[in-house]
């Protein structure tokens, strides 16, 4: 660029220009023949085109406050799930960077979809809209090369499968194989759905355990979106340093999905069978799909809705703001999904790691003692406090261990009935839940489980976490003596209120069984009264919900 060029727009911001979203960059910038050309070496790009009004769609768009330590690779999947990538300009000192789509059609999408949702690098709130020039023409800087060569590296590997601008995968399947590795955490299908959902319309998902690893098979609308997911997401942690996504290509055109349960789910069926008498789809899973409309395509159980969100937030909420996976520190993190109305699979806004305090209300105010949401939350992390508010004994507030916990616990327990009353779940805007002061009437609604033998996960590395299923009609019994017959926990069971349909021993291990109450219902009042109930011979009944059927 000329020196008369660079003069002829600083002057024309100077005269009156509508300033944009890049004209402060322009008039200080690298254009300028100062010391603020040496704040990014020699990160002169040159804009071939007319300058434009503010807010006009272009190919280039402008994207600002981003984190000091970004990398050009996080900044090129901001716009994969939109179109290809075709030049990428990064001004790490400024914290800025300028994307080059490949059609203005596909920046227009992306910048229409960011209007309404927040997206998040590392989570913290960037800022996204039209530059005001057509092109980036990209020089040769050396502070370039790496964004040149991430750019490379991401279009080689479109070339490579197929992938053309505007156009299909040539013969590439829309389905994906998942493997996920490392797996500290629970990673549910409503997980995967709010996470995969970001790039393009998920219609099927099964998953699978196989040579003891938990797989999925997903499948896109189309082969496009599911290359963008691989390329985004393979090898990605969801959570800090665990469950790392493994994606390949399968070798299956569609799937065949019969029934809509936590195994498998077909998007475009709602009215399928669960598969084990109960009906076809819970209530949580109604509302997400209600309000389809409101998501990405979808955890989410995980953060605004694409997390995570299949199964999204208390339906008291219409989040319409971007989030993050939320409760989710790791790489994922940064991936910011459009927000949904649904019931409880994702994450809210600032809802993180250190918030992890839920706010649970519609409780059946006679009947709920923090007892009993102590078990129940329990089930979910490991519950430190509860406080059943004194003036509105339908209102409770559970502080759990952390903030991926609390997510657990929203995620699977929002919508569900409690004494005849469906939960309603948020996140509260507490830190923590405080203790009565001395002196101070409470009736007992306060109670400190900090030190509580029952904590279910204090144990890294624990079973439990891999054993983390949403509210079913069937249980799983544990740490039951060899003198208690079949009978005696049937009668057991029935003493709850709730009626046992089925029950059996394992072969291999009489000490533990699965018996099917009735309902979701009458098996979550079980889990609360029975849990450690004292069975004799020093054992303590140990109750959670299981994924299996009789």
């Amino acid at each position: 660029m000329s020196g008369r060029d660079r003069f002829r727009i600083v002057q024309e911001l100077g005269v009156g220009t509508k300033r944009g979203s890049d004209d402060l960059f322009l008039s200080n910038g690298p254009f300028k023949m100062n010391s603020q050309s040496s704040v990014n070496g020699n990160d002169s790009k040159k804009f071939k085109g007319d300058i434009r009004s503010a807010g006009a769609p272009s190919r280039v768009v402008h994207i600002r406050k981003l984190p000091m330590d970004v990398t050009e690779a996080e900044v090129i999947s901001l716009g994969l799930a939109f179109g290809k990538v075709t030049n990428l300009l990064m001004l790490k000192g400024k914290n800025q960077a300028f994307v080059e789509m490949n059609t203005e059609e596909a920046a227009n999408t992306m910048v229409s979809y960011y209007s309404t949702v927040t997206p998040l690098l590392r989570n913290q709130p960037i800022f996204i809209q039209f530059s005001n020039h057509k092109e980036l023409k990209t020089d040769n800087s050396p502070n370039q090369a790496r964004a040149q060569a991430a750019l490379q590296a991401v279009n080689s590997v479109q070339s490579s499968s197929g992938l053309d601008s505007g156009m299909g995968l040539a013969g590439q399947s829309p389905v994906l194989r998942i493997i996920v590795e490392n797996l500290f955490y629970p990673v549910t299908l409503d997980v995967l759905h709010q996470i995969f959902s970001k790039f393009g319309t998920v219609l099927k998902i099964i998953t699978f355990t196989k040579n003891n690893q938990f797989q999925a098979l997903l499948q896109y609308s189309d082969p496009m979106s599911a290359q963008h997911a691989k390329l985004a997401l393979d090898g990605q942690n969801i959570y800090n340093a665990c469950c790392t996504l493994r994606i390949d290509f399968s070798k299956l055109t569609s799937l065949n999905v019969k029934y809509n349960n936590e195994k498998s789910r077909d998007y475009t069926r709602p009215d399928l069978p669960s598969g084990d008498g109960q009906p076809s789809i819970d209530q949580t899973i109604a509302a997400a799909f209600g309000k389809e409309a409101s998501l990405l395509g979808a955890p989410g159980i995980i953060s605004g809705s694409p997390y995570a969100g299949a199964a999204g937030f208390p339906p008291a909420f219409a989040i319409s703001q971007g989030l993050s996976v939320q409760g989710v520190p790791g790489p994922l993190g940064h991936i910011a999904f459009p927000a949904a109305a649904a019931a409880g699979r994702m994450s809210l806004p600032g809802f993180g790691a250190g918030n992890c305090v839920l706010l649970v209300s519609n409780l059946h105010p006679e009947r709920v003692t923090p007892q009993s949401l102590f078990i129940l939350f329990g089930v979910y992390g490991d519950v430190q406090r509860v406080k059943i508010l004194f003036n509105k004994k339908e209102n409770a507030l559970i502080q759990m261990t952390d903030g991926n916990q609390a997510q657990l616990a929203m995620s699977h327990l929002n919508s569900q009935r409690l004494y005849g009353k469906p939960l309603r779940i948020a996140v509260s805007k507490h830190q923590a839940v405080q203790l009565p002061r001395e002196g101070q009437e409470d009736q007992g609604l306060t109670k400190d489980y900090s030190n509580s033998p029952l904590h279910r996960f204090k144990k890294p590395g624990s079973k439990n976490f891999q054993n983390i299923f949403p509210p079913s009609s069937t249980l799983h019994l544990s740490n039951i003596p060899s003198s208690v017959s079949e009978d005696d926990i049937r009668m057991l069971f029935s003493e709850t209120g709730g009626v046992v349909k089925a029950f059996k021993f394992f072969q291999k291990d009489r000490k533990m069984a699965l018996i099917q109450m009735g309902s979701v219902e009458e098996a979550i009042q079980a889990l609360i009264e029975l849990h450690n109930h004292d069975l004799g011979e020093n054992h303590h009944l140990r109750v959670s919900f299981s994924k299996s059927t009789i």
